[in-house]
């Protein structure tokens, strides 16, 4: 099961890894609201390889055949290892190469409620509301938890039904046999 995980695990945490980098530095020129979406879909597709890794697993280690909760074990297994590789990549962009990212959302979740129309004590509200979420993001730990519950759910999610629609149960002898029955 090891081998299976880590290597699925570890091509979904890049696949999402490698988007992240390529997508979240541009999130000012592109919009937080589309990056955001554009986010989201690549969390989704770069979790495609938990079905993917349990039908793998129960394809060449399993004989073929899977459980619910060794389908569950595995993918939920790969889902964790993806989402250390998502918050790891987020924690080195956000400390060491993202410097004033909340102070560009800030301006831009300003500028989106100004379009709006919002009252100045709207936007007082939200700015204070992001500086609450800056001192949480300055913590490396709560930054990491914060970030570990994006992909998360998506991943349990799709491990659920990955590990539904892939588990086999062992055939019974007498219907493996290939000769018929004799009365």
């Amino acid at each position: 099961m090891k081998k299976t995980t880590l290597t699925f695990g570890l091509i979904s945490g890049a696949l999402s890894s490698l988007m992240m980098m390529a997508t979240v530095p541009f999130g000012d020129k592109i919009g937080f609201d589309k990056g955001e979406f554009i986010g989201y879909t690549i969390i989704v597709l770069s979790f495609l390889l938990v079905f993917f890794g349990i039908r793998s697993y129960r394809d060449s280690v399993s004989n073929g055949q899977i459980t619910f909760t060794k389908g569950f074990a595995v993918g939920i297994s790969i889902t964790l290892i993806s989402c250390i590789c998502y918050v790891v990549t987020w924690e080195a962009l956000y400390f060491h190469f993202l410097p004033g990212f909340m102070d560009k959302y800030s301006a831009y979740m300003v500028a989106k409620l100004k379009a709006k129309g919002a009252s100045p004590a709207a936007i007082q509200a939200q700015l204070q509301q992001v500086q609450k979420y800056k001192a949480l993001y300055d913590n490396p730990f709560l930054n990491a938890a914060m970030t570990f519950i994006e992909p998360f759910p998506i991943g349990l999610v799709i491990t659920l039904l990955s590990a539904g629609v892939l588990k086999r149960k062992p055939q019974s002898p007498l219907a493996q046999s290939p000769l018929p029955a004799s009365h």
